[in-house]
């Protein structure tokens, strides 16, 4: 059984070529064979004139020598017939006999020129010739000799086109080949879990096509794994924090000596505070999961935005009223929107939430809201600490804080913004941030008009 690509593109390679050499000979003969014939009996019939004519100008004594000699000149077997039908034949050594119908010799006695027909065994002419007086038919046969070598000429042309054509497909099938033998291992690589793999090439073709393709998704899988080493170790770090934390003041709480009774409220909040830490991750990441499915409910109706937004700002009262933040509304009237309005009333508080938490003491924060024809836009402004160019890039991306620990003591788990995006990507919105440091922050939200 034929199992490598390799020998089956030469097995299909030979077969085609053997096929259309053979085909084309077939019908090419075919095609050719009335020209071919036609041909070979001018070729015959000048010969017989100037067999003629050289006898006439000759006049050799035996006529029997001199057209012996012009059969072994020619290689044409001659047939002579008298007026009488007698037939002589000259030059059929090993050779089969032509049958010469009556007919075609009584034309020739009067006179006459004659052709065999095309679809005759074999192929000759008739031609008078006088001899002392009396007529006389001189039939020319076409040698098999010339035939056979014409034949086997065909044959080793056919040969040898099969042979350099074989050679040529044993090194353009490696060309093709190679490759394809190259992506094989490097795919056997990938699947081990190498992810460090790259074929280089310069061939533009499919195959070249090909390779980048692969080289691509190479890279992707690399930047999957990568994340997804880096998900499992953010994961287990904001787990691991809070989960030493609560061990290890319950720990301490259990032993008397160690803990001070009126020091035990204060231990306890730092458990309870570290227990809702944990609670709001698994809740975050419960939600990616559920927006990341394609199966998470998408319920959209027309509501008033301006109200829903001033709504979140009340809810938040406690806590930028702590810190003395202003809070600014702006918009012109009143925007309705169609959208899933659980779904944006969790951007909102994560948007305003990352401002309220980043923005100083006696800051400000201002929430605008714009629209036309075709789109809402929401803009909130804090006025915190900003954000460094280079970070802006990263800030969506899942568990990422540009301030590990002021991140740390202030709670967040660097879920927010990716969901907050995550939201806007299924309304077919968009998100991004402006930030200088020092200088606060924008968040823009682009939502569309349905």
């Amino acid at each position: 059984m034929i199992k490598t690509l390799y020998v089956r593109i030469i097995c299909t390679f030979l077969a085609i070529i053997i096929f259309s050499l053979l085909s084309s000979f077939f019908i090419g003969y075919f095609l050719f064979k009335k020209e071919i014939n036609h041909t070979g009996q001018n070729d015959m019939l000048a010969a017989g004139e100037d067999m003629i004519r050289l006898y006439e100008q000759t006049r050799p004594v035996d006529r029997d020598a001199f057209i012996t000699r012009m059969v072994n000149i020619s290689s044409y077997p001659v047939h002579m017939y008298d007026a009488s039908g007698h037939v002589i034949i000259y030059g059929l050594q090993n050779m089969n006999n032509v049958s010469i119908p009556p007919e075609a010799v009584r034309q020739v006695l009067r006179g006459q020129y004659y052709r065999s027909p095309g679809g005759a065994e074999q192929m000759f002419i008739g031609l008078p010739f006088p001899f002392e007086g009396e007529p006389h038919a001189m039939f020319l046969q076409f040698s098999p000799e010339n035939e056979n070598v014409l034949n086997r000429m065909m044959l080793l042309i056919l040969l040898l086109g099969l042979l350099i054509g074989s050679l040529c497909i044993l090194i353009a099938t490696r060309y093709l080949v190679k490759p394809i033998q190259a992506l094989t291992q490097a795919t056997k690589r990938l699947a081990k879990g190498d992810f460090n793999v790259e074929i280089h090439t310069k061939r533009a073709d499919e195959m070249g096509a090909l390779t980048q393709s692969f080289n691509e998704m190479s890279s992707e899988l690399k930047q999957l794994e990568q994340m997804r080493q880096d998900f499992v170790s953010n994961i287990s770090h904001e787990i691991q924090t809070p989960l030493t934390s609560i061990s290890g003041f319950a720990l301490a709480m259990k032993n008397s000596s160690l803990v001070a009774e009126n020091d035990r409220d204060y231990y306890l909040d730092i458990i309870i505070a570290e227990s809702g830490r944990l609670s709001r991750l698994s809740d975050n990441l419960l939600k990616l999961a559920s927006l990341d499915s394609e199966h998470h409910p998408f319920e959209a109706i027309t509501y008033n935005l301006n109200e829903q937004i001033r709504q979140i700002v009340v809810t938040c009262e406690p806590q930028w009223s702590a810190k003395g933040i202003r809070i600014d509304l702006e918009w012109a009237d009143s925007v309705k929107i169609t959208a899933d309005r659980d779904q944006l009333n969790q951007v909102w508080m994560n948007l305003l939430g990352n401002g309220i938490k980043f923005t100083p003491v006696g800051g400000h924060i201002e929430i605008r809201i714009t629209h036309s024809v075709n789109e809402i836009v929401v803009a909130i402004t804090d006025s915190g600490i900003g954000i460094a160019p280079e970070q802006l890039d990263y800030v969506f991306e899942r568990f990422y804080k540009t301030d590990l620990s002021r991140n740390r003591n202030i709670g967040g788990n660097g879920l927010g913004l990716a969901i907050a995006k995550k939201i806007v990507t299924l309304h077919q919105g968009s998100i991004e941030m402006k930030s200088q440091v020092g200088q606060g922050t924008t968040v823009v939200v682009h939502l569309p008009v349905r």
